[in-house]
């Protein structure tokens, strides 16, 4: 097992993913399959990827979620728009209501206190995620585990306590410490290229929201890379990463960004055929 291999390590990365399995070409829809995305039909599928840290090598895959979306129940007949507008309001507020444990982000915190538990103590367990990653409740979680880190990319500006900037203005403010090149694969978007990333990274304390309650303190580092010298016509690099793991010097800042970029080495496809009735597979990049 993936686990077994993974707690002979001192420590070990776990690539977050989330993957949409769309089916809805599928002539007869099979039970089971919910609504997704712009109006496709299928499953979602998160994966955690154990990935050596040191060069990158994926080792297996450490946990996966599979499930699928309800179906929306159908407007009623002759609604008028003030009677949309209230039942949409009233779904609204109901969602927000649900329980965290009941909502899909609660997957990356899943997998956090899943491998917590699966994992041997003596390694320790550093989780990469994306933008959809970034809930204040995996930066509250990582607090109550012994052995789990986290590095996630930012997708929020958020507020910071005791400093009246919000996170970009902070991670703008500081000085560049290093320059350093990656390699961008091609996307759908973008050609394989060469970015040249200026690095600032500094320690933060994330306001925490009142959902979590008032003893819940939020301390990260942050490491924010810009590209420089984008070429024109293309989309400039910007991450903003925020950590768990201690960053004080420009090594473990660059060490960070490593990680981060070890994240395309986990893509998961679905075979496509056009009545896809074969068993799901997970394609290691």
């Amino acid at each position: 097992m993936t686990t077994e291999l993974v707690s002979r390590q001192a420590r070990v990365l776990s690539v977050g993913d989330t993957t949409y399995l769309d089916y809805g070409a599928i002539l007869e829809k099979r039970e089971g399959y919910g609504p997704q995305g712009n109006g496709g039909n299928g499953l979602l599928l998160h994966s955690a990827l154990a990935v050596d840290p040191d060069q990158g090598q994926p080792l297996g895959l450490l946990w996966q979620k599979l499930w699928n979306r309800e179906h929306r129940a159908k407007p009623p007949a002759n609604e008028t728009r003030q009677q949309k507008k209230q039942r949409r309001a009233e779904a609204r507020k109901a969602k927000r209501a649900r329980p965290f444990e009941e909502k899909e982000s609660y997957r990356w915190v899943e997998a956090m206190m899943t491998l917590e538990q699966t994992v041997a103590p003596s390694t320790r367990v550093i989780h990469v995620f994306d933008r959809e990653g970034d809930i204040a409740e995996v930066f509250d979680q990582v607090n109550e585990l012994s052995h789990t880190g986290v590095v996630v990319r930012a997708a929020h500006n958020r507020s910071l306590d005791h400093d009246p900037n919000r996170l970009w203005e902070k991670l703008e403010a500081q000085p560049i410490t290093a320059y350093h090149v990656v390699d961008l694969p091609a996307t759908k978007t973008r050609k394989a290229r060469k970015a040249n990333l200026a690095v600032r990274f500094c320690r933060v304390q994330l306001r925490s929201p009142a959902r979590l309650g008032t003893d819940s303190q939020l301390h990260v580092y942050a490491v924010y890379a810009n590209e420089v010298d984008c070429p024109e016509g293309e989309e400039s690099v910007s991450w903003m990463l925020l950590t768990s793991e201690p960053v004080i010097t420009v090594e473990q800042a660059l060490t960070i960004l490593r990680w981060y970029g070890y994240r395309w080495h986990v893509e998961i496809r679905q075979p496509q055929y056009p009545h896809s009735h074969l068993p799901l597979y997970a394609e290691v990049a």
